[in-house]
């Protein structure tokens, strides 16, 4: 087996920037990785957490580049609680995730009667925002007509909202994210050279996780704290197989990917050893051909639950139950068997 998973407790897992810590993965203070923990030991890692720590202080704008997943917020936070606005607020906007007829009224807000639907007065992202740090995620999804006052409100730190002719002046520093090549977007028209230059101050790009596997195993152990406590379930220890082949798998969907796997090996888990079934681990690990991709994790599952439930004869309840022996109440047993289509008789 890998051996026991570390004990709550905080430490720092390498000698990087003091200002920056990392966590060991059985921190119980840490209640949620996607606001709060920093985790990785790797060089590449460290350099990132270096640049963060150098540039926080100022204000200058920050550009975090990276695929998707590999954790761009987390370093945004670590931006603005470092820096001498983390007593006043973070706001953040995914600009991929709004419509785009709303999102101009989002980030600079509007007044009543400005549009169809426009009851109230509204305030935008960026007045929220005022002394403290705006996070524009995925700025490259930005539509090319917006990009010209977002441009305008970068350069004069001013805006009007929809409906208004006063000017607003804000006091924002601004973080933004993407995992779109901008330079390929200049070339074929879909992003403005001037903005670009804008948000281009300091650019960091963020390591996908296949660029750093020294970092797998301190992800696994503290997804897995973080699961088994949630789920409350006891995984003490993790078999060297399963961190093995964790650590071998190219993870295209980066660290998000890779917490979405534990939490559901910890939900299939029947013992406090944590393990994947070597069929499912070996449809995990790249072949080495482009052709050949890995297996849906949700096959992976259905193929869990469909060969216990051949081993309880479909029985679903009951100490010898497929739920019992997967760990799970019968409802969410049952929940899963419906989602991935699978019937008890299979």
């Amino acid at each position: 087996m890998f051996g026991k998973l570390d004990s709550p407790s905080v430490r720092n897992d390498y000698s990087g920037p003091a200002g920056l810590r990392t966590l060991s993965p059985g921190d119980e203070a840490r209640s949620n990785i996607k606001e709060n923990a920093i985790i990785g030991r790797s060089s590449a890692f460290r350099r990132v957490l270096s640049l963060v720590e150098i540039v926080a202080f100022g204000d200058s704008t920050v550009l975090l580049l990276g695929e998707t997943g590999t954790g761009k917020e987390l370093l945004a936070r670590a931006v603005h609680n470092l820096s001498l606005r983390k007593n006043q607020p973070f706001v953040k906007v995914n600009c991929a995730a709004i419509p785009l007829d709303l999102l101009e009224s989002e980030l600079f807000g509007h007044e009543r009667g400005a549009f169809t639907g426009a009851i109230t007065q509204k305030m935008g992202r960026f007045e929220l925002a005022d002394h403290g740090t705006l996070f524009l995620d995925e700025i490259g999804d930005i539509p090319l007509t917006l990009q010209p006052k977002l441009l305008r409100v970068l350069q004069e730190r001013e805006f009007e909202r929809l409906g208004s002719t006063r000017t607003q002046k804000v006091d924002v520093r601004i973080v933004a994210a993407t995992h779109r090549d901008l330079e390929g977007m200049i070339l074929n028209g879909h992003f403005r050279s001037d903005l670009y230059y804008r948000l281009n101050v300091f650019p960091v790009v963020v390591p996908p996780l296949r660029e750093r596997p020294e970092d797998v195993p301190l992800l696994v152990q503290y997804f897995v704290h973080a699961a088994a406590r949630k789920l409350n379930k006891i995984i003490d220890s993790i078999s060297v197989e399963t961190m093995e082949a964790l650590t071998r798998y190219e993870w295209p969907g980066n660290v998000r990917e890779l917490e979405n796997v534990v939490e559901r090996a910890v939900i299939l888990s029947k013992e406090p050893v944590l393990r994947i079934p070597n069929q499912a681990l070996r449809s995990r690990i790249p072949c080495g051909h482009d052709h050949e991709r890995p297996q849906a994790l949700a096959d992976v599952e259905r193929e869990h639950i469909v060969a216990t439930l051949k081993e309880t004869g479909g029985r679903l309840s009951g100490p010898q139950g497929a739920a019992s022996l997967l760990g799970v109440n019968r409802s969410t047993l049952y929940f899963r068997m419906k989602k991935l289509g699978i019937n008890r008789y299979t």
